[in-house]
């Protein structure tokens, strides 16, 4: 670039790369064919974002739009189960809610609120991550986790996380080097019972060994 006259030089810009660029994968579902029509000409040749078409089996993200969550497990049955869900529909009901996060939900968009920027930065968050709600939807899902924690969770001694309380200090004192010996002695346990709480935990969650087991536990921010 030139420098701007009796200013300071002009800084340089350097054009990144096409190939270095985040592409999204994207497929779109809808329960109707004219709303999949209009949800993809509101994305298609937008920077970043890359329509897969046919099979959704590399989908980054789903976008999809219903008149009824109930169908949502059938219209997104071909989607990679690790793809994450942009759903855009009417106020679910709780039971919906649930079937949309068992489904991948992310982000939830009301009909009437979708816009061109609202689905683009819907789509953005969803590939990062980060998840977005209705305060509605966050206020029953939140209350839904208590109910799940104090209904079914507590009577089985386990938490949210998927581990009990014990289950997490033994994958804790594991994780900082000590052995089941000096784990039973701090835990005022029997070795044996040590070795018992890690043969259920890694039996539950198919884990081949401890080793496997600390290394999931904080892949995941378990511990």
């Amino acid at each position: 670039m030139r420098d701007v006259p009796g200013g300071r030089p002009a800084a340089r810009l350097h054009a990144v790369p096409a190939a270095d660029r985040a592409v999204v994968r994207v497929v779109v579902l809808a329960d109707d064919v004219f709303l999949r029509a209009g949800l993809l000409s509101e994305i298609q040749g937008k920077p970043g974002i890359h329509v897969v078409n046919g099979t959704p089996a590399s989908a980054d993200v789903v976008v999809a739009m219903t008149e009824s969550v109930a169908g949502l497990p059938e219209l997104v049955a071909d989607a990679p189960t690790n793809a994450r869900l942009v759903l855009i529909t009417d106020a679910p009901r709780p039971a919906e809610l649930w079937t949309a996060i068992e489904n991948g939900l992310v982000v939830l968009i009301p009909r009437a609120e979708v816009t061109t920027a609202r689905l683009l930065r819907a789509i953005a968050d969803a590939h990062q991550g980060h998840g977005h709600l209705p305060a509605e939807q966050l206020g029953q899902v939140l209350h839904g986790l208590a109910r799940l924690q104090r209904e079914v969770l507590a009577p089985r001694e386990l938490m949210l996380n998927g581990l009990s309380r014990r289950e997490t200090e033994v994958l804790r004192r594991l994780a900082d080097g000590q052995d089941t010996a000096e784990i039973a002695a701090e835990m005022s346990y029997s070795e044996r019972t040590v070795k018992n709480i890690l043969h259920s935990l890694t039996s539950r969650l198919g884990l081949r060994n401890r080793t496997h087991a600390v290394s999931y536990a904080l892949r995941n921010g378990l511990i």
